[in-house]
Order: C-alpha cells, then structure tokens, then sequence
C-alpha cells in the first residue's frame, strides 16, 4: 500500500503510510501531511545547509538512526551538499522544495537537524545558538531563564530570538553576519555561558554532568562548532504525541501556558496559518559580535570582580 502526497510539483509517494510512528496512533501518513503544510515555511530557515537526519523505521519506540549521508536510493532531485569530513566527502541532504521533506518523512525521518553554516560559506556560521537545558521539568523557570538569557544579549546590542526545542528546553538564537569563523563564534558563546552562570549561579550552569548540575539550567553552547547540528525550526520531535520545535515570539516566553513541547504536528499548521513566521525576520536582522565582544569582556571582568 502507498500513498501520493502533492509536494510543490513533485508527487512523492509515501510507502505504508499507515506505520505507526507515534503513540496515540500518529502515522508515517500524518508526518508527511504535516511536513508538506509546513514546507512554505521551513524551508528558509534550511535552504543550503546541510542536514542530518533523525530516523525511526519502526516508529519512536524502536531503533533512531542518525545518518549524516544522502543514501544513494534517494532520487536525484533530493539536493545535496558536499562537506569534507576527517574520512574523507560527506554528501548531506539539503533540503531545497517541499517535495524533499515530505520523501524523507517517508523514510521515516521524523526529525531534521541543521548546521549553523550554509553551503557557500561552510566555514562561517550565520547563526549562534544556545540550549536552555533545564535538569527537571518546571516550565516556569525555564521560561525565565530565556528571558534572562534575551536581556543579557539586548545588553550586549543583540537582538535575541527564541524557539521550543519540542522536549523540555529553548535555543535562544542570534543571526550573524558571516563575518566570524567557528572558532570565534564558539568562543564567543562560551564567554557569554560563563557571563550568566556567574550572574546567575543559583539558576544557570555549565557543567555538563547531570548528577553536578543540582537541579540548575545547563548553558548548553557546544554546538556552535564545525560540522554540529541543531534542530531545525518546525521539526517533530521523537516524543509522544509528536512535539515540534517552534518558534516563538519573544512575548510568548510571559504566557503561562507556553511550554517548551506545547505545540505539535496537529497544532502548528494551524499556528502559521493563523499568525505566520515568528522568525520570518531573522535573516533581515544579522550582526557582528565586534561590539558585542568587547561589552562581553567588560561585563565579564565586573562579574568575576578585583581578583579574578
């Protein structure tokens, strides 16, 4: 049994549609109607970057498979993008029409994962990212901690932009000019992790050990590297009742009922439709952390005080 999905104007057939990926009852049919009503408005935030996909054949509750590369059965209109890897070319899906997300939710690829950087300039990311992962599930407090986080980077003259992760935590973004390479950029987040973990010790952390965190918010920034990937914007996650990653309007982190896995495959199209792209701006908004550097080292060395 199969099923053709209309995708742009390519027609993907979408093998037993009716697997069962989700519990309660969500189908490989389902993930692909919702990546195709939502193709208008993912595809900006994926356009030339590389992507790695996260699969699950036998739905959530059996094996995820990560696979970086396009697999050669995938047909020719898929794009690719070539990346040099320590073993040698990687060819990473780029997915550039409608028709590309609704074949890999065929392939049972519930969840597409970005690089930081597009495929002209791999080696300059557009984009820095923070994980807000808190160690328990209080979406009040974590909610703060991302306008917490936001303040910190108006402080610094950047404008920040915040997402659901579609499981317990936000990124909070900022869109750079391609001015910075990795090394640079990742030095910056990791200055700026250490600059709200010491205005903040009771609320933030950088320890990566659950067991040390004791109870506090991880300023996840290691992702801002070469070659890592982030979940995209608008993608399901492997949890029940299939989550989605959102963004947000920076005013939704006030609401009570916001929540970092609120909205889901059932519940996004409807979203967009209502009130578009919170994120439709960001690409027009880009910066350079020259400026933004030196008032982190100046709010650094206040932080840290005489001594340090």
């Amino acid at each position: 049994m199969s099923l053709a999905i209309r995708a742009g104007r390519r027609s993907v057939e979408i093998t037993r549609p009716d697997k069962v990926l989700f519990p309660p009852g969500l189908t490989k049919a389902d993930l692909a109607g919702y990546y195709q009503a939502v193709a208008g408005t993912m595809l900006p935030h994926l356009v030339g970057r590389p992507l790695n996909l996260e699969r699950y054949p036998d739905g959530i509750n059996g094996q995820r498979i990560i696979q970086q590369h396009a697999s050669p059965h995938f047909p020719d209109w898929v794009g690719r993008v070539t990346v040099q890897a320590r073993k040698g070319e990687v060819d990473h899906v780029a997915a550039g029409d409608p028709a590309t997300l609704v074949y890999l939710a065929g392939q049972a690829c519930i969840t597409v994962h970005r690089w930081l950087s597009r495929s002209d300039n791999l080696g300059r990311p557009d984009l820095l990212v923070v994980d807000l992962d808190p160690s328990s599930d209080r979406p009040s407090e974590v909610r703060r901690a991302a306008r917490i986080f936001g303040a910190l980077l108006r402080e610094l003259g950047l404008q920040p932009w915040a997402m659901t992760t579609g499981s317990r935590g936000y990124h909070v973004v900022v869109s750079l000019q391609r001015r910075a390479d990795f090394d640079t950029v990742r030095g910056f987040a990791r200055s700026l992790a250490e600059l709200a973990v010491a205005r903040e010790p009771r609320l933030f952390t950088n320890e990566q050990r659950k067991a040390k965190r004791e109870g506090r918010i991880l300023v996840d920034v290691m992702r801002n590297a070469y070659g890592q990937t982030v979940v995209a914007p608008y993608a399901v996650r492997a949890r029940p009742r299939a989550p989605v990653a959102t963004p947000l309007r920076w005013e939704e982190l006030e609401e009570s009922r916001t929540s970092a896995k609120r909205w889901t495959i059932r519940t996004v199209p409807e979203r967009i439709a209502r009130d578009g792209d919170p994120w439709s701006g960001l690409a027009r908004k880009r910066h350079t952390l020259t400026r933004a550097g030196e008032l982190l080292e100046q709010a650094l060395a206040e932080a840290r005080g005489p001594s340090a």
